[in-house]
């Protein structure tokens, strides 16, 4: 444990509240805490993306840039942690994006607990992308968050601080797996399982295809560990499609067990649906979707999900729709200048 970790933080204007203290992340023994924190406001939200303390470890391990006892601040009253910010830096676009990311109990929600920790944060990345200025980096720099547009408190939060939505993305649902289209594959390509020798080249190949989508960023190694190191990452149920020994394009599911229990229902996700330039407008995306689904038909879900940039410029929201899914909720992109 660093110095950092055990002192206290100052963070202006924050309201007060008996007992209410800021500190640092202390490395694992603050997992549990951090993992109910976030089970509490996703069930408070509505969300229900209900993660455990592998599933974090892993993230925090594997984020790019990012140091939890330097990028993360956390919120405690009387040893009880109630709110959380986390502080990213990425460059998407060949722009310098400052993203904060905050968590607040509901039991302590409207009394300026939010506020104020955006606040620290968004001081906190002014100062880094100040010093990254004088060090020569010319590149754009601009803050940056992400809000459900059901989640009516954060997002009135971020208009009061001067964000303005950038992007819209849909989360879309097949309300039933039931009378699913044919499977046809194009020519000379085929389905075929994916080998933990393989699996790496799959997330390649999906990084690949992301390149040329808004908000795009560079993959590194560290992106595919925390996605083959992720405990609910199930190879088992991608779908690739092969053109010989190459990758065309991949659909990666995923069933979360928790959150399903949470809502009561049986749902599977299509967490990343790619093909490769090489080969779209062949029907491969719709091919892998179709697979996608009866494989997860086949593991006894009856729904699914997937999400989707509002206007991504390959057609997939029109593809999406024309295979039986609908926009079931909205979130957006938020950005403020530095």
């Amino acid at each position: 444990m660093s110095d950092l970790a055990t002192i206290t933080i100052e963070v202006p204007g924050a309201p007060p509240i008996r007992g209410l203290t800021f500190r640092a992340f202390r490395g694992e023994s603050d997992l549990p805490a951090l993992v109910e924190l976030m089970r509490a406001t996703e069930i408070a939200d509505g969300t229900f993306e209900i993660i455990g303390v592998a599933t974090l470890a892993n993230q925090l391990a594997n984020l790019n840039d990012f140091e939890p006892e330097r990028d993360l601040l956390l919120a405690e009253i009387d040893d009880r942690l109630v709110a959380c910010s986390q502080r990213l830096r990425t460059i998407r676009d060949g722009t310098r994006i400052f993203d904060t990311t905050c968590w607040v109990h509901p039991d302590v929600r409207r009394r300026g607990l939010g506020r104020a920790i955006l606040a620290h944060a968004e001081e906190r990345l002014r100062e880094r992308a100040a010093a990254e200025a004088e060090a020569g980096e010319t590149r754009p720099a601009a803050l940056g968050a992400w809000s459900r547009d059901t989640i009516e408190g954060q997002t009135a939060l971020l208009a009061q601080a001067g964000y303005v939505q950038v992007r819209w993305f849909f989360d879309m649902l097949r309300p039933t797996l039931d009378d699913l289209p044919p499977l046809e594959l194009p020519d000379g390509l085929e389905i075929r399982p994916t080998t933990p020798d393989r699996a790496h080249d799959v997330v390649l190949a999906d990084f690949e295809a992301f390149l040329d989508h808004w908000g795009t960023r560079q993959m590194t190694e560290v992106d595919a560990r925390r996605i083959l190191g992720d405990p609910e990452t199930d190879i088992s149920l991608w779908q690739v499609a092969w053109d010989g020994d190459l990758v065309a394009g991949s659909v990666l599911p995923a069933i979360y067990p928790d959150d399903n229990a949470m809502m009561g229902i049986r749902r599977g996700w299509l967490d990343r649906v790619a093909v490769r330039r090489p080969w779209r407008r062949r029907g491969v995306a719709r091919a892998l979707i179709v697979s996608a689904l009866v494989e997860l038909r086949r593991r006894g879900m009856s729904e699914a999900m997937l999400g989707v940039d509002a206007e991504n410029p390959t057609g997939a929201l029109g593809l999406y729709e024309g295979l039986g899914f609908r926009v079931h909720r909205r979130s957006a992109v938020y950005r403020k200048p530095i």
